[in-house]
């Protein structure tokens, strides 16, 4: 059995491969086998503590178990991550354990490049300034991956609620070669924005859809428990409704307020990336429309991201047989 460390999925996991490996693997289908289970317990500071199972099962290629927990206290109260993870990859035919691998990594550029993905087809291509709603740990990933499929970006802004951390998140970037701006106006930087990705843990919208300019593609990827939300009822009603997986992503907080309260129905989602990427449906049709692709994650894109991992560690061609 392999052990994987960040670094060396750091190494592995360049965006530009993740994100193509990602879009072969949408042309097939789901892996026989997903799932998601997410339990969460009282904190008394607030937020919940979190832990997410998430299991995936092609047969007779391959089988992920991943195990995820969000403790939003962690880093105040003892000074470690506040998320952490840890992937399990087995043989599909033996069920034997190849791989242990670290989560965390894991998730940074698996969410990330799902997000890139989504604005490789949605973003217009002549988009030129960026801005990251949002400092924490997954930010820079986040950034350089939209950085990657979207070179035509020249401006990057920040903004954060705490702005000592969207500085540190400037300092990071630049040690990457990233040139950012830290945004002190919130409103006034989304009414600039060709991009916008926001990825914090709110539970009140943050991100007005009234400010949006035409032809803006909006990226949302923190909430994932019914409770959390970033963008109100504007983005909604304004923009062409896109989530990386029906069945997954219309579970979150930004969308079952509004389909409980007539804001949007579940007919105003126009598709996912598996019918984006399989030409079944369309994406954006004009300079003008305002997209919007809720990054709600799901096993199967865990199951992807750790068997390219696993490919590239062990010398083999990313290959996947899922046809579901």
């Amino acid at each position: 059995m392999e052990m994987i460390d960040a670094r060396r999925v750091h190494e592995l996991g360049d965006f530009a491969g993740l994100v193509e490996a990602l879009r072969k693997a949408h042309k097939g289908g789901m892996p026989k086998h997903s799932d998601r289970l997410i339990y969460q317990e009282p904190n008394p500071a607030g937020q919940p503590d979190i832990f997410i199972i998430l299991p995936a099962w092609e047969p007779q290629e391959a089988i992920l178990a991943k195990f995820v927990t969000s403790f939003p206290n962690n880093r105040e109260r003892h000074g470690v991550s506040n998320v952490n993870s840890l992937y399990c990859m087995m043989n599909g035919q033996t069920g034997i354990t190849e791989a242990v691998m670290d989560g965390e990594a894991i998730i940074f550029r698996k969410t990330s490049s799902d997000s890139a993905l989504g604005s490789s087809i949605l973003s217009r291509p002549d988009a030129e300034t960026f801005l990251m709603i949002g400092a924490g740990a997954l930010s820079p990933y986040t950034v350089e991956a939209h950085l990657t499929v979207r070179p035509s970006i020249k401006r990057v802004l920040l903004w954060n609620r705490t702005s000592s951390n969207a500085e540190a998140l400037a300092a990071k970037l630049a040690e990457k070669g990233i040139s950012a701006e830290v945004a002190g106006d919130l409103d006034a930087a989304v009414s600039e924005a060709d991009i916008i990705c926001s990825a914090t843990m709110a539970t009140t919208p943050h991100l007005k859809g009234k400010l949006l300019k035409p032809g803006c593609h909006v990226d949302l990827i923190g909430s994932f428990t019914p409770e959390m939300r970033e963008a109100d009822d504007d983005v909604l009603k304004r923009a062409k409704i896109f989530v990386d997986h029906r069945q997954t992503t219309t579970r979150s907080g930004e969308f079952l307020g509004p389909f409980e309260r007539g804001v949007i129905a579940p007919s105003h989602v126009r598709a996912d990336l598996f019918e984006l990427i399989q030409g079944k449906a369309e994406g954006r049709t004009s300079d003008s429309d305002i997209t919007m692709m809720k990054n709600g994650g799901g096993s199967h894109l865990d199951y992807w991201v750790a068997k390219y991992l696993m490919d590239r560690h062990f010398g083999r061609e990313f290959s996947t047989t899922c046809s579901s």
